[in-house]
């Protein structure tokens, strides 16, 4: 079966590193500041003319609570009122960027990310919505992907009525780990119970699809206490799980440094949880689609995923890849054709640039030609565990083999291995390879010995 998976220890122990999570390629470490707003306008005014259809990405970065372990870009604040100057300027970046576009351009998906997006309040929410619908063609009869990321502390009844009104049918919900111990050594305090009553406010009220994230390999956490999680988690039946390694970076994320680094669990701790949680999940039904996430058989993903439409974009595994990703707000990343462009991460600047009428572009890269094919065969490994060279080489005017001549040995190596099938027209990703298929789609990165593996977080 296409969602089957086979534990090997030893290939794992042999095969698990550093690398890129690829939800780009070129990843983002790869954009530089030879990008600017001018090459922005001139990739939407292409989208006009083509008349794509968008992906909306709105980053909204204030917390009222930092969580040790995140990466994330974000803003700690109990101030309320920091949010009303942002709002502000990410009105008029609404403004400078939907005027190169075209009304016909449907907005199939929209995503609130941050942050904590439920950190705003109604009122907020209603006008940001309202500027949106005013400025963006937003697909209006809930057959669009709109979806949200809520955090239950923040959140109540009345919140998610709010949010299905204003068009959301999808919520991701951040848990992270329900033992008490755990959340206090990450400052994440968080009852079943909370997350339990958004659950069911968001079902009566139909949402489509819900989406609980998980993370191993936190301090405290061991397999026995982790597992109760994940059963908890299971007896919720979210459409959708994302179950993350956590990778600890203290050098890179400052709030990772309150964690105490004697209180991680050790590797093969680490490697129990996943196998103990994959076991639990499989056996509840859940399909594991690749990269950390599991989805139910009935789920838009793993449907995608059967008949070869599921892509990857910034925003992780999608059915919406087709279209033309448009980054709102401090940090966002666009995706249009073959450009990718990211906004300054900084608040100040970004907030500068729109008070001076500009866009708040800060970098980017513009894909070549290699980069083109490497993207096409990445994407592929990535969401279907299978490649047609066949396809590659019509797209593109290759020979396969030749042109990846480099990789061909370690690709044969690992063939030995039985992490992948190599046969005359198709490269498969086996069962056992599945776990680690970011360790095959490195072999396909170009720019991986040029800038090495740090700062990524390991496979597994």
């Amino acid at each position: 079966m296409l969602d089957s998976i086979r534990w090997d220890s030893d290939l794992i122990r042999r095969y698990d590193q550093a690398g890129p999570r690829y939800t780009s390629y070129p990843t983002a470490a790869q954009l530089n500041d030879k990008i600017g707003s001018f090459d922005l306008l001139h990739a939407l005014r292409s989208s006009r003319q083509a008349s794509r259809p968008l992906s909306l990405y709105v980053h909204l970065p204030f917390c009222a609570n930092v969580c040790y372990y995140c990466g994330c870009n974000k803003i700690i604040t109990k101030d309320r009122g920091r949010a009303q100057p942002y709002l502000e300027r990410l009105e008029k970046e609404i403004e400078l960027i939907s005027c190169h576009l075209g009304k016909d351009q449907l907005v199939e998906q929209l995503h609130f990310g941050g942050g904590t997006p439920t950190f705003l309040s109604h009122d907020e929410l209603r006008r940001l919505m309202k500027h949106l619908r005013q400025h963006f063609n937003l697909q209006d009869d809930d057959h669009g992907d709109f979806s949200i990321e809520v955090d239950p502390r923040e959140a109540d009844w009345p919140t998610i009525g709010l949010l299905r009104e204003l068009g959301f049918n999808r919520i991701s919900i951040g848990v992270q780990d329900l033992d008490p111990e755990v959340q206090r050594a990450i400052n994440r305090m968080q009852t079943l119970e909370q997350t339990r009553t958004i659950i069911e406010a968001a079902r009566t009220l139909q949402y489509r699809s819900l989406n609980i994230d998980l993370i191993y390999g936190l301090p405290l956490q061991t397999p026995a206490r982790f597992a109760k999680t994940v059963e908890a988690i299971i007896d919720l039946q979210p459409d959708r799980l994302s179950l993350f390694n956590y990778a600890h970076l203290p050098e890179r994320f400052a709030p990772q440094r309150r964690i105490n680094a004697s209180d991680l669990p050790a590797p093969a701790e680490k490697l129990a949880m996943l196998e103990q949680s994959i076991h639990l999940l499989t056996d509840a039904g859940y399909r594991y689609i690749g990269m950390d996430h599991f989805a139910l058989p009935d789920d838009e993903l793993a449907m995608a995923q059967e008949d070869g439409s599921l892509q990857r974009n910034f925003q992780g595994y999608t059915t919406h890849g087709h279209c033309d990703l448009v980054g709102l707000g401090m940090s966002a990343i666009s995706q249009i054709g073959d450009l990718y462009c990211q906004n300054h991460s900084d608040i100040a600047e970004y907030q500068h640039q729109l008070d001076r009428g500009q866009l708040a572009t800060a970098r980017g890269l513009r894909c070549n030609q290699d980069d083109l094919i490497r993207r096409d065969v990445i994407q592929a490994l990535i969401c279907d565990f299978e490649l047609s060279f066949a396809r590659i080489e019509h797209d593109h005017a290759i020979e396969f083999r030749h042109y990846f001549a480099e990789p061909w040995p370690m690709l044969e190596q690992m063939a030995a291995d039985g992490l992948i099938e190599i046969s005359e027209s198709h490269l498969i990703v086996q069962p056992a390879g599945r776990l680690l298929v970011r360790s095959i789609c490195m072999l396909f990165d170009h720019y991986l010995p040029e800038h090495g593996n740090q700062g990524f977080s390991r496979v597994i």
